[in-house]
Order: C-alpha cells, then sequence, then structure tokens
C-alpha cells in the first residue's frame, strides 16, 4: 500500500533547495551543481535538471578551445556533450551504482562505458588498451559500476569482466592459466567451442604501484558502440541495412581495434 502523502511517510520529494551540490541523492543517482561552469556528460546520463542548462555536442565552434585542452578522445566525441549554465543536474545509468571520484594530479584509467561525467579541469584521453579511457590531472569524475566499487592494491590478477579501471599503475598485462586451459574444461570448450573466457582461465594482471577499481559483479555494463548510430525508428541512419546487425555491420575495424578478442575478454 502507498504511503504516499501520509504525514511522516512516504518518499522523500526534493526540490532545487533540498538536493546535494555534487554529490550522491541515492545510490543511483548523482547531483551536479553548475554556477556558470561547464562538465563533460556522456550522452544518455542525464535524466533531469533545474535551471538553466545547454547541452552542446563536442565540435560545437564556441567551445573549441575548451574541447583542444580537455577532451582528447576522437573516437568517442560522439558520444559526449558539454553541459553549461547554472542549475542542478541529476545523473544516472540504469539503476547502477553511481559514485564520484577526486583525482589530485593524477591519472585514472577506466572503462568507457563506466564513465559518466567530468570536471573540464581533467583531461581526457584515449588509452592504448581498447575500450578504455585516461582522465589525467586534477578534478572530480562521476563513474557508474555493476555493484559497488572495491579498491585493491597491486599486484592482482583480475577478472577482466570485473575491471572498473586503475589508477596511478601500468597498464595490465594478460595473464592465462595454461593449467586450467589444458585441463578437462579447457579441452571440452576446444572441441566444442562452448564456454567463452572464464576470469579462472584468463586474467588481467596488474604489478607496480597504484590502486586497481573492481566492480562486485562480472556481468559487463552493456554500451553503446564507438560511434554507432542507435538502430530506433525515427533516427537518421539507424534503420541499419536490411540482412545487416545494424550501422556497424561489414564495417572496417579501426587500428588497435582486437575483434572478436575484444569481446571475449570483455573490452
Amino acid at each position: 500500500m502507498s504511503t504516499y502523502g501520509v504525514p511522516g511517510g512516504g518518499p522523500v520529494v526534493h526540490d532545487p533547495m533540498t538536493l546535494p551540490s555534487d554529490d550522491n541523492v541515492n545510490n543511483y543517482t548523482f547531483c551536479v551543481e553548475l554556477k556558470g561552469s561547464q562538465w563533460f556528460l556522456q550522452k544518455g546520463k542525464m535524466i533531469a535538471y533545474y535551471g538553466s542548462i545547454d547541452f552542446n555536442g563536442i565540435g560545437h565552434g564556441r567551445l573549441d578551445r575548451l574541447v583542444r585542452t580537455s577532451f582528447h578522445s576522437p573516437l568517442h566525441a560522439s558520444d559526449w556533450v558539454v553541459a553549461e549554465g547554472s542549475g542542478k543536474m541529476l545523473l544516472a545509468d540504469r539503476a547502477f551504482d553511481v559514485n564520484s571520484y577526486d583525482l589530485d594530479d593524477g591519472n585514472l584509467t577506466i572503462r568507457s562505458g563506466n564513465l559518466l561525467a567530468f570536471q573540464p579541469s581533467l583531461s581526457l584521453k584515449q588509452s592504448i588498451v581498447p575500450g578504455f579511457l585516461t582522465l589525467i590531472g586534477t578534478g572530480k569524475f562521476v563513474a557508474a559500476s555493476n555493484g559497488p566499487v572495491v579498491f585493491m592494491e597491486p599486484p592482482i590478477r583480475v577478472d577482466p569482466q570485473a575491471l572498473v579501471g586503475w589508477a596511478d599503475c601500468p597498464s595490465p598485462c594478460h595473464h592465462y592459466d595454461h593449467g586450467y586451459m589444458a585441463g578437462v574444461m579447457g579441452g571440452l570448450r576446444a572441441l566444442t567451442g562452448l564456454g567463452g573466457v572464464s576470469g579462472e582461465e584468463h586474467q588481467f594482471e596488474f604489478v607496480g604501484a597504484g590502486t586497481v577499481l573492481l566492480q562486485s559483479s562480472e556481468t559487463l555494463m552493456a554500451e553503446q558502440a564507438t560511434g554507432a548510430v542507435p538502430h530506433e525508428p525515427g533516427v537518421p541512419g539507424g534503420g541499419g541495412a536490411p540482412g545487416g546487425h545494424g550501422p556497424q555491420a561489414g564495417a572496417p575495424r579501426l587500428p588497435g581495434q582486437l575483434g572478436d578478442l575484444q569481446r571475449r575478454f570483455g573490452l
């Protein structure tokens, strides 16, 4: 039975005065306050806002200087906008856990689909690891995860599907458990092609100083392929070719992409 409207019960109803400033509203929603300022925002992550806020695509002429100094990932440019103005903006991502993090003259590499927003004081670059982006500098960013984030210290080996990112440490290398691969399960997979790659068979290995960020789940957050047009009615270019698999079907792979390996290893 709903208790909405009953004194002392029901949901908390927010307004611009009661919303927090640059903090969580709950585990799944984050509030960014703009005071004549700007934030980079991944498309589709803003669920509501109060005030006067404009959203402009990356490459907008008036914002060219900002993009030159803070956004250096052309492959992801179509997936991001710049939010600017004054007001409070609510961010969320499919009811996943959302949190903010502060970088202090540091660098952090994060899975591209998990990064929701960041301040222009941070510089975003394209990681050499496919599917990841790197933030450098000092500032705040907002990220989502499938379950709460766990922070770990290297040396450590990580299931690729549980990896959110890493801070102030070298890029990982691949590690394969050859005993597992050569055992019964590995033999069955080799014969049948069933089973795919598991975290017990293949991991990312981190060594050196720094911090590794893990989500408490091995289920990757689904994300739109870089530069893809949504396959939705009414979206120009989103119809796809007959018999194809959307606008990316048959498209040549870009340098640095791993193709089938990229999908198998959760990249």
